[in-house]
């Protein structure tokens, strides 16, 4: 299994922990999560309700819009999963991990799909903003298109801040001797692109990255078995539950529920279940508090959730 650094502690296999310090002590490569809430963030702007009204009385902490990053410290590269409106500062809390900074030009940049906490961060390597330079930015055809086609994307194209690479489904793009990302789609509202969630692959061990998917059982895949075949699994975790948008049909925004996910999963070997942890909660979500004891369910049922800063060594 994927071993992880959580904050600043580095839990070792025996249990013992030891101080992290910055920089140090990291593995050649890594995936850091700079990341976990749904497209619009916590708190979510207009939103009244006690789940965002804890942020501002100082009793929870902001948390950005789901992202990784793929660290390679020896080549001295890393590649993001995701430009969140987060971007600015999920790259400066990135800097602490990097071999060599500061380094706020990814050496590429994977997008899922086109709704906003997925490639509107784009937007802060346009002239307005990094005046970046040929960023290799992988997206599916649709989305390509979608980029190149509608402003203000098309600029960032025009002025060469990103350059655009297609991916196929299915087909890995080969980032270094021991290290591709493979596109796998999956079902999802599909108006200005398709969906597809990340395979990272690292020598013999694999990461599944699926922040959006509507329903398992609308998957071509057997998810149950395809689960199986990866030493880590972040998965689709939206809404905790039916019922969670009150006076709104959540058929509207489709996601497998956390407790159907649970239930569904349930069947998998212990050793299976801890490697999938929850990611992408909406602002309603229970398990984007710091505490709460639907977090202490799906823990004790054996899954994980997804903690910004975690660090997992593949």
């Amino acid at each position: 299994m994927a071993v992880l650094i959580c904050a600043a502690l580095l839990n070792l296999r025996s249990g013992r922990q030891k101080t992290l310090v910055p920089g140090m002590g990291l593995p050649d490569f890594f995936v850091v999560v700079l990341g976990i809430a749904q497209d619009a963030g916590y708190p979510q702007a207009g939103c009244e309700k006690e789940c965002c009204a804890v942020y501002w009385k100082g009793k929870e902490d902001k948390k950005l819009v789901t992202s990784l990053a793929l660290v390679d410290r020896e080549a001295g590269k890393y590649w993001l999963i995701e430009a969140t409106p987060d971007i600015g500062l999920q790259l400066k809390n990135l800097q602490q991990y990097l071999p060599a900074a500061p380094d706020y030009s990814p050496d590429g940049i994977f997008i899922s799909h086109a709704h906003t906490g997925h490639y509107t961060g784009l937007m802060e390597f346009g002239r307005e903003a990094m005046g970046a330079k040929n960023i290799p930015v992988y997206a599916m055809p649709r989305l390509d298109t979608f980029l190149r086609s509608n402003g203000p994307w098309s600029q960032l194209v025009g002025l060469a801040n990103i350059r655009l690479q297609t991916m196929q489904e299915d087909s890995a793009v080969r980032l270094s001797a021991s290290l591709s990302v493979i596109p796998v789609r999956v079902p999802h509202r599909d108006e200005y692109s398709e969906t597809v969630g990340f395979r990272v692959i690292h020598g013999t061990r694999k990461l599944l990255f699926i922040p959006d998917i509507d329903k398992w059982e609308l998957w071509s895949k057997n998810s149950t078995e395809y689960l199986k075949e990866y030493d880590y699994i972040l998965i689709d975790g939206t809404f905790y539950k039916n019922g969670e948008l009150p006076g709104r049909d959540m058929r509207e925004v489709p996601h497998p529920f956390v407790e159907e996910s649970v239930r569904l999963f349930s069947v998998l070997p212990d050793s299976v279940k801890a490697k999938i942890h929850f990611i992408h909660f909406n602002h309603t979500n229970p398990l984007l508090k710091k505490k709460s004891d639907d977090k202490d369910r799906v823990k004790a049922a054996g899954f994980g959730v997804a903690e910004e800063g975690m660090i997992i060594t593949l």
